[in-house]
C-alpha cells in the first residue's frame, strides 16, 4: 500500500468557502480546464458518463439571476424566493452546473448514475480547492425547479441538477463548522 499524506491531510482538513464571500478572479477557461478534467475522475459504473456540465461566466450568471427572479415571479414566491432566485448567480463570479443525465442501461441503475454526478460536484470542489480556488456545492430551489432548469441549463424531462458550484477567490477567512461525531453515526459491525 502506498501512502499519500499530503492528500490525506488535504483530505481531512478540507473544506468548503462560503460562495457569497468568494471574489474575483476567477479561473479563467485554462484554469478550470484542468480541474474539471481532474474531477471528471469519478466512479462512473460502466463507462455511462451520466453527467454534463455547463460552465457558467457574468454574461450566463446574470441570464440565470434574470430567470431564476422571473421563475420566482411566475410561482407567486415572496420577497425571499425572488432573492434566492437571483442571489448566488448575481455574486457569483463563476458557477459549473452538475447536470445528473442518467443513460438508459441494465447493469447500471439510475440511483448509480445520480450517485456518480454527485461525486462528480465534491470532485470538483476538491480539484478547484487543491488548485488553489474557493469553492462550494449549492443547490437552492432553482435546481429543483423544472422549469427554471430546462430554461437555464436546456435539461430534458430525465435530467436534473445534481449541484452548482461556485468557484472564484477566497475573500476573508471562513471559519470551520463542526463536524459529524463518529461515534453518533458509525456502527461498527
Amino acid at each position: 500500500m502506498t501512502r499519500n499524506p499530503a492528500a490525506f491531510d488535504f483530505l481531512a482538513t478540507r473544506m468548503s468557502y462560503p460562495a457569497k464571500a468568494m471574489v474575483p478572479p476567477a479561473p479563467d477557461r485554462a484554469a478550470l480546464e484542468p480541474i474539471l478534467q481532474a474531477a471528471l475522475r469519478v466512479p462512473d459504473h460502466g463507462k455511462l458518463e451520466p453527467w454534463r456540465l455547463v460552465v457558467g461566466r457574468r454574461d450566463a450568471l446574470s441570464r440565470w439571476a434574470d430567470l431564476g427572479e422571473a421563475r420566482a415571479r411566475e410561482l407567486g414566491g415572496d420577497p425571499v424566493m425572488l432573492e434566492k432566485g437571483r442571489s448566488q448567480f448575481d455574486r457569483s463570479h463563476l458557477a459549473v452546473v452538475v447536470i445528473s443525465a442518467p443513460k438508459a442501461a441494465d447493469k447500471v441503475p439510475p440511483v448509480e448514475q445520480t450517485l456518480s454526478a454527485g461525486a462528480l460536484c465534491l470532485n470538483i470542489v476538491n480539484a478547484a480547492a487543491a488548485a488553489g480556488w474557493a469553492a462550494q456545492w449549492l443547490t437552492g430551489w432553482v435546481a429543483h425547479d423544472r422549469a427554471f432548469i430546462a430554461r437555464a441549463f436546456g435539461c430534458t424531462e430525465t435530467e436534473s441538477v445534481a449541484g452548482i458550484i461556485h468557484i472564484a477567490s477566497a475573500g476573508a477567512e471562513a471559519p470551520d463548522r463542526p463536524r459529524p461525531d463518529l461515534s453518533r453515526i458509525v456502527t461498527w459491525a
